[in-house]
């Protein structure tokens, strides 16, 4: 993309916006435009500023950033969500991802590997710190989903997509969400019929009637 990468910060903390804003404005190639202390200010400073790439937090009071990533691709607002916050663990990553997060990377990132993620994410681009890439592939490896577990509404259509050699892709541009959260529901939707890739998933779920 050409341009400077234009951000929003959204932090409870005003430290830590401070010390964010101060860091991309030394920076040369992005444009800080605003900030939010919260999921909900978040929203309507997105709405309002239309920036390239939102540093959202996730637990803040008064609105946290799953709610609001959420609401953003309710909206199909144009900016990528890149999550940055200290907390890595499966319930803070994973609802996260599935809300339309572009990126999580944790608060002890290196300037330089922030950077970086977030040049990613304008373009689009997954990015993951190492730790929440590992919690990701172990809950790909081990779904803790009960087989047989009925399938969600979105799940069938996701199945039904892929059964008829839907790229992940044109899933996500179909259903009007992400790559992210296209990955995310076939990681469920594999974890409830009892398989591991697209292939089994069709033909157990043809086997079992799910698809007719």
């Amino acid at each position: 993309m050409t341009g400077d990468i234009s951000l929003l910060i959204v932090d409870d903390h005003p430290v830590v916006r401070d010390g964010l804003r101060g860091m991309f404005a030394s920076a040369p190639g992005f444009t800080v435009l605003g900030e939010a202390s919260d999921g909900v200010e978040a929203v309507e400073r997105a709405v309002a500023l239309d920036p390239d790439v939102i540093l959202m937090d996730l637990r803040m009071p008064g609105g946290g950033g799953v709610d609001a990533i959420r609401e953003l691709t309710r909206r199909a607002a144009r900016a990528k969500v890149l999550v940055l916050t200290t907390y890595d663990t499966d319930s803070d990553t994973l609802p996260a991802i599935e809300a339309g997060a572009t990126g999580y990377l944790l608060k002890d990132a290196p300037r330089d590997e922030l950077f970086t993620a977030v040049r990613a994410a304008a373009e689009g681009r997954t990015v993951l710190s190492p730790a929440v890439a590992s919690r990701l592939v172990s809950a790909v490896r081990s779904p803790k989903a009960p087989a047989n577990e009925p399938l969600s509404a979105r799940e069938r259509e996701v199945l039904t997509l892929v059964a008829r050699g839907t790229s992940n892709r044109e899933i996500a541009r179909e259903l009007f969400i992400s790559e992210a959260t296209v990955k995310t529901h076939l990681t469920h939707l594999y974890a409830k019929l009892g398989v591991n890739d697209r292939a089994a998933a069709v033909a157990t779920a043809y086997q079992r009637g799910i698809l007719g």
